[in-house]
């Protein structure tokens, strides 16, 4: 990303804030160099505090900024952009949108004049510089698509597809971190009845999680490989592995995701 370009996030909720928050992590700009808005001041009152700038005023916050990212729910897009049109300047403005679900097609047809716009699906781990976002733009953005990756890559990895795929990647990396959350809570139960008081089985957990991760990321194994190095024969690995196959664990998991998948469809349809 270029020096001294600002933004502008416009519906500061979770999402919008964890951008904020993982942006000035990892020293891509300054809180100063962002403005956050949202309707009720005092959801956001503890980010002025650390120094972002906060407004109601959208068409303000427009005005000051270069990228401006659309985090808002998909039934007050129309609205959003028709509130800020005046302040659009489309030979400035770079359009972000994380909006679940809207498609750039959607986006431009409430846009009176032709903009560069970039549609990015982050998830809440960017707070933390550890998201995974998947981003596709329209013909105008293709100059910009490098530099917004190079502004998400920054708090996490990356991914450039074609937007057909945007649906299911909102499954596969946003959702996904609640999947991950769940068997994360579920195997901290499961320390507990084996004897680990709650603070400690959840430590475990989560380190180990965070280990299994690093495995493939690091090594670039097929998770098999890995599993394979952990079982032994007769072993207790194998037999907790395979009691919960038994179970439907591989099952579950895959009809979850395409469940979500089915339930996005629904939502813009």
């Amino acid at each position: 990303m270029k020096n001294q370009q600002s933004i502008a996030i416009l519906g500061a909720g979770n999402l919008g804030i964890a951008i904020a928050q993982g942006l000035v992590k990892a020293r891509v700009c300054e809180a100063s160099d962002i403005t956050l808005t949202r309707r009720n001041l005092d959801k956001i009152a503890e980010q002025k505090k650390s120094g972002f700038n906060i407004t109601s005023n959208n068409s303000e916050a427009v005005t000051n900024a270069d990228y401006v990212f659309l985090c808002v729910q998909p039934k007050q897009l129309a609205g959003l952009l028709e509130e800020i049109e005046t302040a659009l300047d489309s030979q400035k403005h770079v359009l972000v949108s994380t909006i679940t679900g809207v498609t750039l097609e959607v986006i431009e047809s409430h846009l009176k004049e032709r903009f560069p716009v970039i549609r990015s699906m982050p998830n809440t781990a960017i707070a933390i510089s550890e998201s995974m976002t998947c981003i596709c733009g329209n013909k105008l953005a293709e100059n910009h698509l490098k530099e917004v990756e190079l502004l998400f890559k920054s708090v996490g990895d990356t991914l450039i597809i074609e937007e057909e795929l945007m649906k299911a990647a909102t499954v596969l990396a946003a959702s996904g971190v609640a999947f991950f959350l769940r068997y994360i809570r579920a195997a901290t139960q499961g320390g507990i009845q084996l004897g680990f008081d709650a603070a400690e089985a959840q430590k475990i957990a989560m380190q180990t999680a965070r280990g299994a991760a690093s495995l493939l990321v690091e090594g670039s194994a097929h998770p098999e490989m890995e599993i394979d190095k952990v079982t032994t024969p007769q072993g207790c690995t194998i037999a907790g592995l395979n009691e919960m196959e038994h179970q439907g664990l591989s099952s579950a998991l895959i009809k979850g995701i395409v469940t979500s998948y089915e339930r996005i469809n629904r939502i813009t349809e």
